[in-house]
């Protein structure tokens, strides 16, 4: 059974494929011809591609030799050379052999990628301020494509809404120049404002007064509670942590401890980490 998105084109379906079938589907054409031997490398590679894209792609294979009316009426020069065509009109294409990393970021730019679902229905989410629900779908579409940077943004979003500022700091220092738009400019400001709003008075009080008195382990506690409402998840954690490593059954810092890391969304990393944390106090 070969494969059902490979067709070798003709004058007889040319029409039907590159102009009818590229108006549902994204239609790469091949141009080759038997006495190259580029084209013999390439092809299998395509071949691959188009395997792993049925639904929303068809290889278009175009045998120079054969169909010399077709490759003239494209201007084909160089062989190998291939063309993308969407709803008619070529879109993109190469001539030449190029690497498979290299086809393959050529064509995420028309296909759907792996995380696309995930990521739809996490901005459904954000858009009605659920960044809690929001946040493990972010991290999923992220994970399914980690060069994805919509879901990069997407996902550095939920960080800082549910009060991961220092990783949020992490993830967006990470973000390549051409890729840094005014969604990366909307981000630098929230992880400000969040970093302001931790940098109040009390807070700063507080964070005195338990540096200067590292014994008292309800000022820790308190410290904590302040943090996670300035949306500082992370040092509260570390904070009650210290607590609970000193004395495990103080106050409530175990009870407090566990509603934090429960707070946290799902897919945080922070949340399965201080999981652990705690259970290995605990048992």
């Amino acid at each position: 059974m070969g494969q059902t998105n490979v067709v070798d084109i003709t004058v007889e379906n040319f029409q039907q494929v590159i102009l009818q079938q590229s108006q549902e589907k994204l239609v790469m054409v091949d141009f080759w011809a038997a006495w190259c031997e580029p084209c013999k490398d390439l092809m299998p590679m395509l071949e691959r591609i188009a395997g792993e894209y049925p639904n929303d792609m068809i290889l278009a294979r175009v045998d120079c030799e054969q169909q010399q009316e077709i490759a003239a009426q494209f201007g084909i020069r160089n062989l190998p050379t291939v063309m993308l065509v969407k709803d008619g009109q070529p879109v993109d294409g190469f001539a030449g052999m190029q690497t498979e990393s290299h086809i393959r970021e050529l064509l995420a730019k028309y296909l759907p990628q792996p995380g696309d679902e995930e990521l739809q229905k996490a901005a459904e989410l954000v858009q009605q301020g659920d960044y809690q629900s929001a946040f493990p779908l972010a991290k999923q579409a992220v994970d399914l494509s980690p060069d994805n940077i919509d879901a990069r943004y997407m996902y550095i979003d939920c960080l800082i809404e549910t009060g991961s500022i220092a990783q949020a700091k992490t993830e967006l220092s990470q973000i390549r120049m051409v890729d840094q738009d005014a969604r990366y400019q909307s981000m630098m400001s929230k992880v400000e404002l969040a970093e302001q709003a931790a940098e109040s008075p009390e807070l700063k009080q507080l964070q005195q007064e338990v540096a200067q008195n590292p014994d008292d382990l309800q000022l820790k506690i308190d410290l904590a509670v302040q943090l996670q409402q300035a949306h500082k998840a992370d040092e509260a954690l570390e904070l009650l942590h210290t607590v609970l490593l000193t004395d495990l059954n103080f106050g409530d810092a175990k009870k407090r401890m566990l509603d934090m890391i429960n707070a946290l969304a799902d897919g945080d990393p922070l949340k399965s980490l201080y999981r652990r944390k705690v259970y290995s106090l605990l048992y």
